[in-house]
């Protein structure tokens, strides 16, 4: 049994910041196709909700997630084409929009690793734990982490992690990359939201998400062609609101106040939305898309970790 469905990922709004929590703490959350189908739709969801602006993903427990479950994995051989197939593509973690960060708690294993590398940034505990474990198993570098790894520590850093298998600790994760902050007492949760909170309260959602998209798209291009392509797209910026917005809160010593993303299904570029506009009822639209009452006050990210 691995748990009902509702039960498997965790969902805690902590302001504009969703945390999930992978819940299977007796398997170290060992991950389940039933586990994946609760975190990509909670993904999912979270993308076109307007009151999320960042998510943080952490494992309940001792561990982040030790990879796939063994017991499913014993019978691999025997699974068909049809079996395999997903509901939605592997990558959805990579497609999100918002921030996307990882609160390292334990051992991220296999495809536990993977799911750390899929965040744009990671945050760990102590006892924070790394290991690709595939040729261990006698499995292939598996779902990307081929490209992901190297990208992070290199070539042949990459090459050592992925042909030896070997348990990573803390402090050489966060020498070598695969860490960004390294919490040493209290909270990893608590550091990695007040992070997220701090996005939320200073930074543009149009912009971070066209920040994201220059990150994955400019990653094998020329810079020659990145360059290119940021002129086309500050000139979309030049024209929408969040750049006065964001000129005009820093004259005034105050917060921004950025609008939400439009919803994916809005067909609305992230460069086009307008000022938040109140509506009756205390609900805000934007462009035509009614979002819910915001939350209260923002909290702010002060402390240093890492």
């Amino acid at each position: 049994m691995t748990g009902a469905p509702g039960e498997l990922v965790l969902a805690e709004h902590r302001g504009p910041v969703l945390v999930l929590t992978f819940n299977r703490p007796a398997k170290l959350n060992a991950w389940t196709g039933e586990l994946e189908d609760r975190y990509f739709a909670l993904l999912d969801a979270a993308e076109d909700d307007p009151d999320v602006r960042a998510v943080v993903v952490t494992g309940a427990g001792r561990g982040f997630c030790a990879g796939a479950d063994l017991q499913q994995l014993q019978a691999v051989g025997e699974v068909s084409e049809a079996d395999r197939a997903r509901r939605r593509p592997r990558d959805v973690p990579r497609t999100l929009r918002k921030p996307l960060i990882g609160a390292i708690n334990g051992v991220a294993a296999g495809l536990g690793m993977v799911e750390a590398l899929c965040c744009d940034l990671r945050f760990g505990s102590p006892s924070a734990r790394f290991t690709t474990a595939f040729a261990q198993r006698g499995l292939i570098a598996e779902y990307g982490i081929s490209w992901l790894l190297p990208r992070l520590v290199g070539h042949s850093r990459a090459a050592d992690l992925l042909l030896s298998s070997r348990m990573v600790d803390a402090e050489e994760a966060f020498r070598v990359g695969l860490l960004d902050h390294l919490v040493p007492t209290g909270s990893v949760v608590d550091a990695a939201v007040a992070y997220a909170a701090d996005l939320a309260r200073r930074c543009s959602p149009a912009s971070m998400a066209t920040i994201k998209s220059q990150l994955s798209n400019d990653a094998d291009g020329t810079y020659a062609d990145s360059v290119a392509r940021a002129e086309g797209l500050m000139l979309q910026a030049f024209r929408g609101s969040d750049v006065v917005e964001g000129v005009a809160s820093h004259l005034d010593k105050r917060p921004p106040d950025f609008p939400s993303l439009p919803v994916r299904s809005s067909d609305v570029p992230v460069s086009d939305v307008g000022p938040r506009q109140e509506v009756p009822g205390g609900s805000a639209r934007v462009h035509g898309c009614a979002h819910l009452p915001r939350r209260g006050g923002v909290p702010r990210a002060d402390a240093r970790v890492g």
